[in-house]
Order: structure tokens, then sequence, then C-alpha cells
């Protein structure tokens, strides 16, 4: 009985630290998902290991943990995974000092593994029109889908800030749209001509039909007139992607990822397209600079009479 008490102690720590996490730090709903993810696993661990007070998490008991995460025989996350599970077991035991649980805080030991440093995966030129051509037709659903696809090349918006968008943050005369990233943070975003008859033609021509008399704030609506999800757009790309035959190229964050890639490669300054994307760090943003030294490099080995 004693133990399950302090257990259920570890518990309300945990509910604690997210309610801290959401009023706070204003955490996303995303951010709420994961760390609510990793400390019920760690919560769960502790049980586990009859772990009967906050005080007697030792730092051998988090190295074990550490290995239960990554080993073959455990969770057998990635290296990315772990480096973010530790991220949140860190500040979680500072949260408990800081907040009078505990005065013990072993995550000190938790050193986040070295990861490999990945590329972000960006379409070519002639990819990004094959995937633009793929909604056809003047079906709304078509126009909706195309305006979709055209307005994430055309800005870098993640997908969940496309999802998020109302009429009211489209500035159409002046082609901008006032963008809400992470942290609730705003942000302005231009777009092109193109991109402004793209969406025109939805706004105006599909999204009344598929509206349904509803009324809703959002500016893109599933076929039953409610506010499409990042999830449903997800779903419209992947299936534009299929029918493209791009399915093994595009994921949920790739045109985020050409979109950065093509503005480096056209000559866009680094600190700009760190603002259109919505990075509160340039270095962030550095990534896509690899991307573009291959751009170029291809460039001279293909117009210098030296270089091969």
């Amino acid at each position: 009985m004693e133990r399950k008490e302090e257990y259920s102690a570890i518990i309300r720590a945990g509910r604690d630290f997210l309610n801290w996490l959401q009023v706070e730090k204003g955490a996303s709903k995303n951010t709420l998902l994961a760390y609510r993810r990793a400390v019920a696993r760690y919560a769960a661990y502790l049980d586990e290991e009859g772990i009967a007070c906050l005080d007697d998490i030792s730092r051998d008991l988090l190295i074990d943990y550490s290995h239960e995460l990554s080993s073959e025989n455990g969770l057998n996350l990635s290296s990315r995974s772990v480096a973010q599970v530790y991220s949140v077991l860190r500040m979680f035991h500072r949260f408990l000092v800081t907040e009078g649980w505990t005065e013990n805080d072993p995550s000190g030991v938790l050193s986040s593994p070295k990861m490999p440093m990945r590329l972000p995966r960006a379409l070519s030129h002639g990819q990004v029109e094959k995937l633009l051509a793929a909604p056809a037709g003047d079906e709304p659903a078509s126009l909706r889908d195309r305006a979709i696809i055209e307005l994430l090349y055309a800005t870098g918006m993640r997908i969940s800030e496309l999802a998020g968008l109302d009429i009211g943050d489209l500035e159409m005369e002046e082609k901008f749209i006032r963008c809400k990233g992470k942290g609730d943070k705003w942000r302005i975003v231009p777009y092109g001509k193109e991109t402004d008859r793209v969406l025109m033609e939805y706004i105006n021509g599909a999204r009344p039909e598929i509206m349904h008399g509803k009324g809703s704030p959002a500016v893109f609506l599933n076929l039953r007139g409610g506010r499409l999800t990042r999830q449903g757009c997800w779903m419209i790309i992947n299936k534009h992607a299929k029918s493209a035959g791009l399915e093994d190229v595009v994921t949920p964050h790739v045109l985020r990822h050409t979109f950065a890639t093509h503005m480096l490669e056209g000559g866009a300054n680094l600190l700009v397209v760190q603002e259109l994307l919505g990075h509160v760090s340039v270095s962030t943003t550095q990534i896509y600079t690899s991307v573009s030294k291959k751009h170029l490099i291809d460039i001279y080995n293909k117009a210098h009479p030296r270089a091969v």
C-alpha cells in the first residue's frame, strides 16, 4: 500500500510537470503528447523496478533505463528518439527539484547519444511539378488539394500550421499569410502570383461548395465542411504522391525541406529562410546549406572545363 501511494506521487508529479509545460511554457499539443508518452513510460519503468520514492531514483537506475531504451531486447529506439527522451527526463528531474518534489536530480548521467547528421530530403523541380499536377480536374476536392500542395511548397509552412489557418490569416491583396508556429509565435510568410491564382480558385470556387453552409473560419476544409486536420492533410499529400509515383520520396515535411533548399539554391539569405521557416535558431536552418553546397558542386562539375 505504501509503495502504491509513493507510485501515485510519481504520477501526480508527472501530471504537475505536464500542466507546467502547458500553462507556463505554452507547449503545443503535439509536444505535450510526446512528453506525456515519455513520462508515462518512465513512471511505468520505475514501478516495475519497485521504486517507492522519488528520492530513490539513482544514477545507476537511469543508466539501466537508458540501456532499456536503446537495446534490441528493450524498446530499441533510434539515437534521435533516445536523445528526445533524455531531454524530457532531464527537464522532468529539474522540474521535480525546482518545485520541491525532491532534492535528488540524477539526470546529469544522461548524455545524449551522438546522432548521424541526416540531410533533409528535397524534391527536384521536376518532382515538385509532378506532385503539383497530381490533383487533376476542377472538382472541389481537386482544387483544394492543389491549393494545399501549392501553399506548402510556396511558403515552407508545417502541415500543422497550414491546417490551423483561418481565413482571417490570409492577406490576399498583399499576398502574405500570418502564420502561427511553434510556441504560438506568429510570422509573416509571403507567396507569389501562381500560388495566389491556385489559392483564389480554391477560396472563391471550391471552398463555398465544400463548406455546405457551415460557416467555418478554417481555410482548408474536409468534405464534410469541418476543419481539415493535420492527419487529413498528410493523407491528401500522400495520396497524390502515390499517383505521381513519388510515394518513396514524399514525407510529411518534404515540401518544407524543398522550399528551404530551393530558396537557398536561388540565392536567398540564410537569415531570411530562417525567418520564413520560423526557426528560433539559425543553426537549425544551416543544415540546408549542406544540401545547397551539393547543388553548387554539381553545377561546378557540369560547367567548369577542368572539373573532371
